[in-house]
């Protein structure tokens, strides 16, 4: 996959020299369009986060000519960079593509930002204090709706069900994870994992992050003196409906996707028990959608009997080996020995304890995140 930039440089900064030598070009936010220009005009362009950043890099995954063209002309008026895609790799690829460009151009801290998302320049100081301080750190902000209601402060993974779910009295999760609405990561922990893998394409690609960064010795937090705001659903439907229906693509990838994180990171016993209940979990994204789509139920019906069809068909493959592994950082990490090697001892998670939920989380206290896996 080829990529072409447009460079549409800000103006220079003055920067201090860091201890640790080299210059501190301030955070680069990465962000990945597809179709959302019309978002990014509304949410960044203009905004105080794009004034204090270091550099805005823009991944376009292709859609329409008009499409490039618009996003052309609103990068060359706000400064913003732009790395042109041949065609649409998926989001993480998006945002690994933006991270070399920035790293390249000298950044090591990044902001990993969706166009429908929106962050103040105190916030996003905050977030780059704590990540400089603690580099193993991926952070994120607590995340609002557009209506000031609470969206995001922390979710955990249910190991024995398969489900993410948000935490919402604010105890510890069990096996914590970060929605990837608005990240902030060093240069060091992105390297150390291997940034997103491509796989995914688009959803779960949060949760498999995250899980790789713990193995890897990181930590993952909601940093609660950061705020941000998300248009939930914006990047879906570009941004102009209430209506809760989802993308075909919505559907196909979170079904297909949760079933491949099982057979990278868990035992057979738990891809078995994943697998055996992806019809219950393949129906409650379906519901997500509301029930008025069910009126033509075609699109969402046949995207989620193929994506759960496609994760199936990945399980059966993997019962004949060891979990896969630690990802696109395998080789790094177990050249240092933070992991081990594929082909030695399985990298696979033991069974969880026979619990219904995690200790740490009680039932009542846990509650399904809409909008990610």
């Amino acid at each position: 996959m080829s990529v072409r930039t447009e460079v549409h440089p800000p103006g220079d900064r003055e920067d201090e020299d860091r201890p640790h030598g080299g210059r501190d070009r301030g955070v680069a936010v990465v962000v990945v369009n597809y179709a959302s220009s019309r978002l990014l005009e509304q949410h960044l362009a203009g905004s105080e986060l794009a004034a204090v950043a270091g550099a805005v890099y823009v991944v376009d995954n292709r859609t329409t000519s008009a499409e490039r063209a618009g996003l052309r002309g609103l990068a060359a008026r706000e400064g913003w960079q732009v790395l042109e895609m041949d065609g649409n790799p998926g989001f993480g690829a998006g945002m690994n593509a933006g991270v070399r460009r920035a790293t390249a151009d000298g950044h090591d801290v990044f902001l990993l930002l969706n166009p429908d998302a929106w962050m103040g320049a105190a916030d996003l100081h905050a977030l780059e204090r704590r990540v400089r301080a603690d580099p193993m750190a991926l952070l994120s902000p607590r995340i609002d709706k557009a209506d000031g209601d609470l969206w995001f402060a922390g979710a955990d993974l249910d190991l024995r069900t398969g489900h993410a779910t948000i935490v919402r009295d604010g105890r510890t999760p069990a096996e914590p994870w970060l929605v990837g609405t608005a990240l902030v990561v060093h240069r060091r922990l992105w390297e150390a994992v291997g940034g997103y893998d491509d796989d995914y394409f688009l959803y779960w690609e949060d949760v498999d992050l995250c899980w790789r960064v713990r193995r890897a010795g990181g930590t993952v937090a909601v940093l609660d003196e950061a705020r941000a705001g998300h248009a939930v659903g914006g990047t879906q439907r570009g941004g102009a409906s209430s209506s809760p229906a989802k993308s075909p693509t919505y559907y196909y990838w979170n079904c297909r996707n949760r079933l491949l994180f099982a057979t990278q990171h868990l035992s057979r016993r738990t891809r078995l028990r994943w697998a055996l209940t992806t019809g219950s979990y393949a129906v409650e994204v379906l519901l997500r959608g509301g029930r008025r789509q069910l009126l033509r139920p075609w699109r969402p019906v046949s995207a989620v009997v193929r994506g759960t069809l496609a994760g199936l068909v990945l399980v059966a493959r993997s019962l004949r080996r060891p979990a896969r592994g630690p990802g696109p950082a395998g080789r790094v990490l177990a050249a240092s020995g933070a992991v081990t090697p594929p082909g030695s001892a399985p990298h696979a998670t033991p069974d969880p304890a026979p619990t219904s939920a995690p200790a740490s989380v009680p039932a009542p206290a846990r509650a399904r995140l809409d909008t990610a896996p």
